[in-house]
């Protein structure tokens, strides 16, 4: 009767152990132990209704474990929703987690905080393997095909942690050794039922045991020896399954935040949050690590998250800092909090540890609150006059820089760092630069590309140059530090007073931040002091002046050399003779047919050698090549007709320039409408250039035939004479060829 109990149990005891040991293997990405206990409970329970459903059909046992698995979940649902303090009734949670529980858990960030989404699918699995195991083994007799279920969920368990938890062998010897008991302990002695007394039944089955206790062991301590050295021998990254989910979609506003500074500035008094605090601090946004030259990102992979979110690597907290906020104004998804928040209670968010940066993935709603828990960073003003900065592949991301870096902004750099060694000295000579040199304009346009950057610090004073708002004060600081070899970023948020008060557009601000070794993030602060006048330029650091050029629109006049007639005083004479040649006039007469030969010839020049730099531009080479010879066709007609645009501008903006220079004309004889619009030719050519290989065949004749036709009805608005001028310019010939 005990033998009999002893192995109707010990299978169902040995296939909870194994489902309790895959739900620890789990939880080694999830915070705390909640989740390791509801999984034992799944186990337990599961394994209780089979072995108590035994002596039912075999149809019956599933129908009741199910209506008992639906109870469980219930309970684990409600449980985990109060401690993550998850809002909404049941039926809601359940929906939503068994509904959006796969990519929810998937995507989660590690540590992932056990809340119904995330616990939902666990419970789910557990619960059935346990009960094909059971089923399987005492129904069937077949112990090894009833270990499926439970090496199944083992290995997705494993699947699940992937590279986010340190290698251990020891969870995988302990499943081993407990499959291995399983086989040996459910293994049956066939012995005939005749020819054999029950003491010699018994002494074979003890020796059955004995004989399979001993080999369990001796495997047990075979694998022991040998796991560790050869775990060490696998250098292979198991696969990471948050890999396989996109994080969050978001729009412009959210992934460069930069470009909303000029826009608040013209609305000041806008009110965009509530704000309690128990200090002055200053608000974060957004924090923006890349730059391509034309525009500061984020660059974020956004992960759900729990309420407690991980500290970015390389953060030094040293204050905790409570913060209470209520939406009123501020749109998009990211979450504002002072830096760096590791707690935040209220609403469901998704978290980029790289930069610190929080999103509600539903978007803000006004009128939401919440409340955060920030470790904030004070770095010790006496150690960075000595610290120095990190070097590899983890400050790649923020010393990257676009392609093509203006030359004068590099000189600048260059000179800024010439006299500065250290790295805490070279950026104190950035800020100082940037806040004596400039003015600070809310009025200024927004931009941060190398040409706008470019026009801000060397543009004239009195025509728009060396004022802007924080956008350009902060992106210069960042690229010069970059060009200095410090990695830098760009942060966009609000500053806020302590107490509860109100933070309105005119709050909002970038600013810049150096990473030194042991020390973290700095901010520095290059804007001016209010009501501060702005030095000039000094020499060394104006640009050099572009070398002088004769008018465009001059075309150069053919030169004669002097001929032997009017070499000598006396060469002249023989002109006057009687009878004689006139050797003036026949001279006059061959200089002016070399004159008009030398005229056709720079006609001809001029008509061949620009129509094969059209034919060049517009029907050879790659698609993106193409493209870009519309674009500079176009920049051609441009100057041609008087209008050149600046060189500051951006695609975007050249197309809007290009709409003014033909704009409608109503004259007395005349009516033209306005030229064919190249906003699609600049997006084409910004899509070539932030996005090679992307072009096709289909739009570069789009880009053609765009570019031709705006042309031509730039032209057909000359005058006759323009028009003649315009066909024979041969400026095109000689003008830069670059875009």
């Amino acid at each position: 009767m005990v033998t009999r109990l002893f192995r109707a149990l010990v299978s169902p005891v040995l296939i909870t152990a194994m489902l309790v040991l895959s739900g620890l293997v789990a939880d080694r990405v999830y915070s705390g132990m909640l989740l390791a206990q509801l999984l034992a409970g799944a186990a337990a329970g599961s394994v209780l209704i089979s072995v108590a459903c035994t002596r039912l059909r075999a149809w019956a046992v599933a129908p009741l474990s199910v209506l008992a698995l639906a109870a469980y979940l219930a309970f684990a649902l409600n449980l985990s929703a109060q401690r993550a303090d998850v809002p909404g009734d049941l039926l809601t949670i359940a929906a939503e987690s068994l509904r959006d529980g796969i990519p929810r858990l998937l995507a989660a960030l590690v540590p992932v905080e056990p809340q119904p989404d995330t616990v939902a699918l666990p419970i789910v699995l557990t619960w059935l393997a346990g009960l094909a195991a059971v089923e399987l083994t005492t129904r069937t007799r077949r112990t090894l095909v009833g270990l499926t279920p439970p090496v199944a969920l083992f290995a997705g368990a494993l699947w699940l942690v992937g590279p986010s938890a340190p290698r251990t062998p020891w969870y995988a010897l302990a499943f081993a050794g407990l499959a291995i008991a399983a086989l040996a302990f459910t293994g049956r002695v066939r012995t005939p039922d005749t020819g054999i007394d029950p003491v010699t039944r018994r002494a074979l089955r003890f020796r059955a045991a004995i004989a399979g206790g001993t080999g369990f062991a001796l495997i047990l301590v075979l694998v022991a020896v040998a796991a560790p050295p050869v775990a060490q021998q696998v250098g292979t990254v198991p696969l990471d399954p948050r890999s396989l989910i996109d994080p969050p979609d978001l729009d412009a506003l959210d992934e460069n935040p930069l470009i909303r500074l000029s826009g608040w500035a013209l609305q000041p008094q806008e009110k965009l949050l509530d704000a309690e605090l128990a200090a002055d601090s200053r608000i974060r946004l957004a924090v923006l690590s890349d730059y391509d030259g034309v525009t500061w990102k984020v660059g974020a992979t956004y992960r759900p998250a729990g309420r407690s979110l991980p500290r970015p690597p390389g953060e030094v907290a040293t204050e905790t800092v409570q913060q209470r906020f209520v939406v009123a104004g501020l749109t998009g998804k990211l979450l504002p909090a002072v830096s760096t928040p590791s707690r935040v209670d209220g609403v469901r968010v998704a978290y980029d540890q790289a930069t610190g940066t929080v999103i509600r993935p539903d978007g803000l709603t006004e009128g939401m609150a919440y409340t955060v828990t920030s470790q904030h960073a004070e770095p010790d003003v006496n150690l960075l006059p000595g610290a120095d900065v990190p070097a590899g592949s983890a400050m790649s991301r923020y010393l990257a820089l676009g392609p093509n870096v203006p030359e004068n902004i590099s000189r600048l750099a260059q000179q800024l760092g010439a006299d500065n060694g250290a790295p805490y000295q070279r950026a104190l000579a950035i800020e100082q630069f940037l806040a004596e040199h400039y003015r600070l304009d809310p009025q200024a346009p927004s931009g941060h590309a190398y040409p706008n950057l470019n026009f801000f610090l060397f543009g004239p004073a009195n025509g728009g140059g060396r004022k802007g708002t924080s956008e350009q004060f902060s992106a210069s600081f960042a690229v010069l530090a970059r060009l200095l070899n410090l990695p830098s970023r760009v942060v966009v948020g609000f500053t806020a007073r302590a107490g509860s008060h109100p933070v309105t557009a005119g709050d909002a601000l970038a600013w810049p931040e150096v990473y030194f070794t042991d020390l973290g993030w700095v901010p520095f602060h290059p804007l001016p002091q209010p009501n501060q006048e702005a030095k000039p330029l000094e020499d060394e650091y104006k640009p050099e002046p572009e070398k002088s050029e004769p008018p465009e629109s001059e075309a150069p006049i053919p030169t004669l050399p002097p001929t032997e007639a009017s070499a000598g005083p006396g060469a002249g004479d023989t002109g006057a003779t009687g009878g004689g040649v006139n050797v003036a006039l026949v001279a006059g007469a061959g200089g002016g047919g070399l004159a008009v030969l030398l005229l056709a010839a720079f006609v001809v020049f001029v008509l061949l050698g620009r129509a094969a730099l059209r034919r060049r531009r517009l029907e050879e080479g790659s698609p993106e090549q193409r493209i870009e010879g519309a674009w500079l066709e176009v920049g051609d007609a441009l100057r041609l007709a008087g209008r050149p645009a600046p060189e500051h501008l951006s695609a975007a903006e050249v197309a809007a320039h290009a709409a003014d220079a033909a704009a409608p004309v109503r004259g007395k004889h005349v009516v033209r409408l306005s030229a064919p619009a190249l906003d699609e030719l600049a997006e084409s050519v910004n899509a070539t250039v932030f996005g090679a290989g992307t072009a096709r065949e289909t739009d570069a004749e789009a880009a053609r035939s765009r570019a031709v036709a705006y042309i031509g009805e730039l032209k057909a608005r000359r005058s006759w004479w323009r028009r003649l001028i315009w066909t024979l310019h041969p400026g095109p010939l000689r003008w830069r060829r670059r875009g």
